[in-house]
């Protein structure tokens, strides 16, 4: 099969033809339709991630067509229409048997821990727990843009944040999995702060219903004042969407009496270690929480919303390229966050230059 393989941390990647891979007894073979670009996977190809044995082939938002199946898996057959969580539990431990499989105690995830699906073709483990069939009039290109950053930002804003109509929500980056927060936060009838430094990002921003944008590179105060004078006090829920010490930082700051931080952007050894205001934390009963993904038992509420068109996904992909596309495109998010959501079809030709 082609493949997207880099050989050392931050070394360019290049499309090459590897081994096609084989299921397990309990996993299959995906013939990838579409995956997703994300910073996630910025990060693994700069070694932010213990998990990455090289060569490697990053990948880990897919959705695709089931192309062989191991001989323990009950529940799928050739031809489903799949995605996949980024996290894939193992359905066996404590964690697994209270139903928190994002957390499973030995979980495995495509692009990390194993070759992912920047590839024609990727493995997943335990099927009969991690695959969540996607209907026909849901294009694979929407359902790839599912499995990290909508469905993180879903549970982030509607389990985690526990987002009630009217609340303020404050979003802090608004790459993809901030923009995918802002427009499930506005859907949940909360009104939405979104905060970046790039004009085109706060503009996706609005059009999926913030309603108050903030321009963190021109503001005069701090961020968290901005948030506080827009929301009359601070949000009730903030996320750091982003992961830096300093959106985390002003994401907690951004809050008013008894709010509720989520960290859902990744905080990596590289980036330093937060300076988090305790002093407000405690003074104020702040709640700080992480999210980390969600589980595939847990996607329906997402996908009703999304099949009964309350939640559009689709309008979050702003580009669609090939494989080979990809060593360009991975490389150039060292630059930060265009905006919206970027899919890759492994089966699309190149672009003409």
């Amino acid at each position: 099969m082609r493949a997207v393989v880099f050989d050392d941390f931050g070394h360019r990647p290049e499309v090459r033809i590897v081994d096609d891979p084989a299921p397990s007894r309990s996993g299959v073979v995906i013939r990838v339709e579409a995956t997703g670009l994300c910073r996630s996977d910025w990060h693994g190809w700069m070694g932010h991630d213990p998990d990455i044995r090289l060569p490697h082939v990053p990948g880990h938002e897919l959705a695709g067509v089931v192309a062989e199946v191991g001989p323990d898996v009950l529940n799928w057959s050739p031809g489903h229409r799949v995605t996949v969580p980024f996290v894939c539990a193992c359905g066996r431990c404590a964690a697994c048997a209270e139903g928190a499989q994002q957390v499973c105690e030995r979980q495995t995830q495509p692009g990390f821990t194993h070759w992912g699906s920047f590839a024609e073709f990727v493995a997943i483990e335990n099927a009969d727990v991690n695959l969540v069939g996607i209907r026909n009039e849901l294009s694979f290109t929407t359902a790839a843009s599912l499995g990290c950053r909508f469905a993180t930002a879903f549970r982030a804003v509607v389990t985690q944040g526990r987002v009630a109509p009217g609340q303020w929500v404050a979003v802090h980056g608004c790459g993809g999995v901030g923009l995918s927060a802002v427009m499930i936060a506005a859907a949940a009838g909360a009104r939405v702060v979104a905060v970046d430094i790039a004009p085109r990002a706060l503009a996706l921003a609005a059009r999926f219903g913030a309603e108050v944008c903030v321009d963190a590179a021109s503001i005069l105060g701090s961020v968290a004042e901005a948030v506080a004078d827009a929301t009359g006090g601070g949000a009730h829920v903030s996320l750091d969407a982003l992961g830096s010490p300093r959106t985390c930082a002003a994401s907690i700051k951004s809050l008013r009496r008894h709010g509720r931080h989520v960290q859902v952007g990744l905080l990596p050894p590289a980036a330093g270690t937060p300076m988090l205001p305790m002093d407000q934390v405690i003074a104020l009963e702040l709640h700080l929480l992480g999210s980390h993904g969600m589980a595939a038992h847990a996607y329906r509420p997402m996908m009703e919303m999304v099949e009964a068109g309350s939640l559009r996904p689709d309008l979050l992909v702003t580009d669609v390229i090939g494989l080979d596309e990809v060593p360009e495109a991975l490389s150039a998010m060292a630059a930060g966050a265009k905006g919206g959501v970027t899919v890759i079809e492994p089966g699309r030709p190149p672009r003409k230059r």
